[in-house]
């Protein structure tokens, strides 16, 4: 039984990395909204701005991977068949994926509050709890050492004022030095 085109995995890939690219178009436009710092090496835009670059040239293959394999399509190609629809009460990884956005926006929603090293610590340790690492003091030690060496990289090397919330004091202690 042949499948329709419409409904193989290559024409899911198609849409997506169409949907997709909207996004990265939105994400850079919204990117022009990050204030800039006055004699600061690296602007807050710059990472963003990267990491949808680098989102754009992937989902661009996708595209341009899923318009051929649509054109010349074979039978026995795995993108040929027919493709899966996601059923959000049963599928564990789409639930988890959509905890996941919600901790996302968390994030975002209590950045600024609580600072980049407590929020990160936070969403660090549920997701590596997540994926399964269950070791009390690596997963602690990992996502308490991540976030505060980052801090450290932005703040003193690249000169970044990033949010540290109800660590001021870490701020403070670190420019005294």
């Amino acid at each position: 039984m042949e499948v329709k085109k419409t409904e193989t995995k290559a024409f899911s890939n198609l849409i997506v990395s169409m949907a997709l690219l909207v996004f990265e178009v939105w994400a850079w436009l919204q990117s022009n909204n990050i204030k800039t710092s006055k004699g600061a090496a690296v602007q807050p835009s710059t990472f963003p701005r990267i990491m949808i670059i680098g989102m754009a040239v992937f989902t661009v293959i996708l595209l341009i991977q899923s318009l051929l394999k649509l054109k010349g399509m074979k039978a026995d190609d795995p993108l040929a068949e027919k493709s899966e629809t996601l059923n959000f009460i049963k599928d564990k990884g789409v639930l988890a994926a959509l905890f996941v956005i919600l901790l996302c926006v968390g994030y975002v929603f209590f950045f600024k509050s609580l600072g980049y090293v407590v929020v990160s610590f936070l969403l660090c340790g549920i997701i590596m709890w997540m994926i399964g690492l269950r070791s009390p003091v690596k997963l602690i030690l990992i996502s308490l050492l991540v976030p505060l060496g980052m801090w450290l990289v932005f703040y003193k090397m690249l000169k970044v004022n990033i949010p540290m919330g109800v660590l001021q004091f870490l701020k403070d202690l670190v420019d005294k030095i």
